[in-house]
């Protein structure tokens, strides 16, 4: 049985989760401040946690970062919409970002999809040019040289290995990234990661650029 960090002070957005999270039959340990969250967290191992990002006593990325640490993904749910936050939040390895006010069947959707994600990724090894993926580490090597990427650099390139020799359009990376239909995103947030990922992984990938469409990556 998954079991799931629930931080949120707002009783009926705790309580709808509640609900859904159990009816999906996993288990669920509900904190109402980061200090309480601290508690649970050193008593227990979590499969996932679910944290509002503005709590009393400080903020959700706080026991975002403690999870990490433990390799357990962190979904954040905020009302704070400001691109530079969520970039900020995918940047340090967050697994997704939902914005208030949400629907629990979408959250829920997006839940079931992290916990399986980390359950068929076990050792698993993706080539794509020179680059080798280890997807079970979240370790990249371009040319056997480890890479450092960004969670959401490495995503990126997850969706260019998983459609290789494809034509991508910009907004087919935009849903996948966000899982939405990209509404709150700059289009030019992609030009600047892919340049980065361009940098990082030099020669050892060729990302396409296709005038007026989006990417191409060679096999």
């Amino acid at each position: 049985m998954y079991r799931i960090l629930v931080l949120e002070d707002d009783v009926m957005i705790a309580s709808g989760l509640t609900y859904a999270i159990e009816a999906e039959g996993y288990e669920l340990c509900h904190a109402r401040s980061i200090s309480e969250a601290a508690s649970f967290i050193a008593e227990k191992e979590f499969d996932l946690g679910i944290l509002d990002m503005q709590l009393p006593d400080g903020r959700g990325d706080e026991t975002g970062r403690k999870l990490r640490e433990k390799g357990v993904p962190v979904i954040y749910l905020t009302v704070e919409d400001d691109e530079a936050r969520i970039v900020k939040a995918f940047d340090e390895g967050a697994e997704d970002y939902v914005v208030k006010p949400f629907k629990i069947r979408e959250l829920m959707a997006r839940v079931g999809r992290t916990l399986n994600r980390g359950r068929n990724a076990a050792d698993e090894i993706i080539k794509i040019g020179s680059v080798r993926i280890n997807t079970s580490e979240g370790k990249v090597y371009a040319h056997e040289q480890a890479v450092e990427l960004t969670a959401l650099e490495y995503r990126i390139l997850l969706i260019f290995a998983a459609n290789s020799g494809k034509l991508l359009s910009r907004n087919q990376i935009l849903e996948k990234i966000w899982d939405s239909e990209g509404n709150f995103v700059e289009d030019n947030t992609l030009t600047v990661y892919v340049k980065r990922l361009r940098e990082k992984l030099g020669d050892s990938i060729n990302i396409e650029t296709v005038r007026g469409i989006g990417y191409r990556v060679g096999q």
